[in-house]
């Protein structure tokens, strides 16, 4: 089945802002962080449409995930909506699975009323959740990690979120010759300090090869683990296989993978272990090459570059791309195909 590709945002497109796993953003102490958000959102020329529960806080949210799954499914029967942004990743996005899979007004919703899906973590399970139902989404910034950034969006995130306006004729992803350090809480005064910027020398290859290609496909390492081996929530991974969530053999064949690592910078021996996961469940016999995201303040990053071979075999590895965790961030479109280079990756 081919992908819906949604339309291309313009000045005045209305984007709701969901809460589908972690409801940090409607905690008291983050009001800076909405307020700094929407003005970010409203000067890149959009015009923010907060959902009914996005902002009803942890306890309530992590209680109620039908709540979580009704302002998605709500966005998406709204036609006036064009875009769709994630406040911030969390754990458990697989809780909302039973409320939209089953949902066959929701499901009719994401063909007639495709909508630009934004957001990256967690999020994985939503764009994997798109991807079955046949609609390209977007591996990218969220609210509060990137938009809501105090200062404005940094400038090479910014770029690839203006990729996704009407005008744009990006064909290709550079790297970034920065990189920032992670803040270390989401206080107001953390907010007001610059992030601690560090040069970079780009993307780095692994491995000997010239180029490789095929249609993006992939997520956050950890959350795609945990679908297959249920290790955080037992639970889940019999919804995600319920629901045939997690890409089918046949569907990763010719595909590029796309990895990258979370916040909590798993150590050498857990970063192998989700690595075991996707080999066990076949996925590095079936795609063509493997891009990964510079882990989070390049934590473990020659740990990694040393592991990943070990997996991926004779796979060329596009390594240090800015995508996910790391900051500034780019964004993948799911089933974009791409050509990578060693310096660039060109869209198809």
């Amino acid at each position: 089945m081919a992908l819906v590709i949604p339309k291309k945002l313009r000045k005045g497109s209305k984007a709701a802002l969901v809460s589908l796993s972690w409801g940090m953003l409607g905690e008291d102490e983050n009001a800076y962080i909405l307020h700094s958000g929407i003005k970010n959102m409203t000067d890149m020329g959009l015009v923010p449409v907060i959902m009914p529960n996005a902002l009803k806080g942890e306890k309530y949210l992590d209680e109620h995930p039908e709540a979580r799954a009704e302002d998605l499914k709500a966005a998406f029967a709204d036609d006036s909506i064009d875009a769709v942004i994630c406040a911030i990743g969390g754990d458990d996005t697989f809780r909302l699975l039973p409320f939209l899979m089953e949902d066959e007004g929701f499901i009719r919703s994401v063909r007639e009323h495709p909508k630009v899906f934004m957001g990256y973590s967690d999020t994985t399970t939503n764009h994997l959740m798109f991807h079955r139902l046949g609609l390209r989404t977007y591996y990218g910034p969220s609210f509060v990690s990137d938009i809501a950034e105090k200062g404005g969006v940094l400038p090479y995130t910014k770029s690839a979120v203006m990729s996704l306006f009407e005008g744009d004729g990006r064909t290709e992803i550079l790297p970034s010759l920065c990189w920032y350090e992670e803040r270390k809480s989401f206080s107001p005064e953390a907010a007001a300090v610059p992030r601690v910027m560090h040069e970079d020398s780009g993307f780095e290859p692994l491995g000997e090869w010239d180029s490789f290609s095929g249609e993006l496909l992939g997520g956050c390492l950890e959350s795609m683990s945990d679908m297959l081996t249920g290790d955080r929530y037992p639970e889940e991974k019999e919804i995600i296989a319920k629901y045939g969530i997690f890409p089918a053999m046949d569907e990763w064949r010719g595909k590029v993978l796309f990895i990258e690592t979370s916040e909590e910078c798993p150590d050498p021996e857990a970063y192998a272990h989700y690595l075991e996961s996707l080999k066990n469940a076949g996925v590095f016999n079936a795609v063509n090459g493997i891009i990964c995201g510079r882990p989070q303040n390049r934590m473990w990053y020659e740990e990694y570059k040393e592991i990943i071979p070990r997996f991926a075999g004779e796979l060329p590895v596009l390594f240090n791309v800015d995508t996910g965790h790391s900051h500034p961030k780019t964004i993948l479109p799911y089933g974009q195909k791409a050509e990578c280079r060693k310096d660039r990756i060109i869209l198809l």
